[in-house]
């Protein structure tokens, strides 16, 4: 099932994508016509995840009955499938994202001093901006902004710190249970599902603060930052999240395209290292990180004022949004 949170009355309901993800059934209202009674879970898709597979099920008996109405997509404004999740780790999955990456941020810092080649000479000596050892021996992950999630064609305001403003194709999956300590063999179990995500970054404020080796701060925590959606794809319609071709573009334009079975790390891998000694709880995300070729910074290309940028995930659909600086 592909699960949506939508705006009405600026309040969010929950809702199921139908007909092609061209229509929604909002589902509280549905379960009222056809049940006669409310239910509670229908109250948003985090309660719906917080209520587990009865939850699920009820919602694929709502949605098929026959009296069940409909909206149209684009009557309604999306909000991300979970509006302010519980918790976010952005992690990073993708060997080929950061090989290219850190050749990028090592050619921007060293245009900005004044002698560039031997500024390069040097980074390559020192090994600085490389891709750490760290990565292949655990996976690497960060506590993202929960409170600067935006939707589907919502807009990205640019931060007024940055000239350089980037996008980051991903996608994630939510945790369905609570648990801690799972082994890697049961982890599959608890993926509730995915979504598309956009780690937009400030890629200059980004590169001069990495070498702080605390990880990424203002270059990435910012209002309107972290984009999500259009939809939740439950685990049960998406069995396979490995074989996944995934593509940005801008403007309509293709800047790149890679696939989920480039990961060096799986999500398996992230549920058993991030819950040794720590408890998961149902509705956190986890990101995967950017998929090789999948941002500008990779191309050393950049985005502009009103520039629409879309990402595409196989199975999961498009997210798309605007990027406005602030005037």
């Amino acid at each position: 099932m592909k699960l949506v949170t939508y705006e009405r009355d600026g309040a969010p309901r929950a809702g199921a994508f139908v007909d092609g993800d061209r229509r929604i059934v909002d589902l509280a209202e549905a379960h009222q016509r056809a049940f006669g009674e409310a239910y509670a879970p229908f109250a948003s898709v985090q309660a719906m995840i917080e209520a587990g597979d009865a939850a699920l099920d009820r919602a694929y008996e709502t949605v098929g009955k026959p009296d069940a109405t409909t909206l149209a997509r684009d009557s309604v404004r999306l909000l991300a499938p979970v509006p302010v999740p519980v918790q976010m780790r952005d992690c990073l999955c993708f060997e080929t994202h950061l090989k290219q990456s850190f050749a990028a941020a090592r050619r921007i810092r060293a245009d900005a001093t004044p002698d560039p080649e031997a500024a390069m000479r040097e980074f390559e000596r020192t090994g600085t901006l490389s891709v750490p050892k760290t990565f292949y021996e655990q996976p690497i992950y960060y506590k993202a902004n929960r409170f600067s999630v935006i939707g589907n064609d919502h807009d990205v305001l640019w931060p007024s710190y940055s000239h350089l403003m980037d996008f980051e194709l991903e996608f994630g999956f939510y945790v369905r249970k609570k648990g801690v300590d799972i082994a890697r063999d049961a982890a599959r179990d608890y993926i509730y599902g995915y979504t598309i995500f956009n780690d937009f970054s400030a890629r200059d404020a980004q590169t001069q603060e990495m070498g702080g080796q605390l990880g990424p701060a203002k270059g990435k925590d910012f209002d309107t930052g972290n984009a999500m959606g259009p939809c939740l794809v439950t685990a049960d319609e998406l069995k396979d999240p490995y074989g996944l071709t995934m593509v940005c573009r801008v403007n309509g334009e293709e800047w790149g395209r890679g696939s989920t079975s480039s990961m060096y790390w799986k999500f398996e891998d992230l549920i058993a290292y991030v819950s040794r000694s720590e408890t998961l709880y149902p509705g956190e995300f986890f990101g995967s990180g950017t998929v090789g070729n999948g941002c500008g910074l990779e191309h050393m290309k950049f985005l502009k004022h009103g520039d629409v940028v879309e990402l595409e995930v196989e199975g999961i659909g498009t997210l798309r949004n605007r990027v406005l600086t602030r005037q």
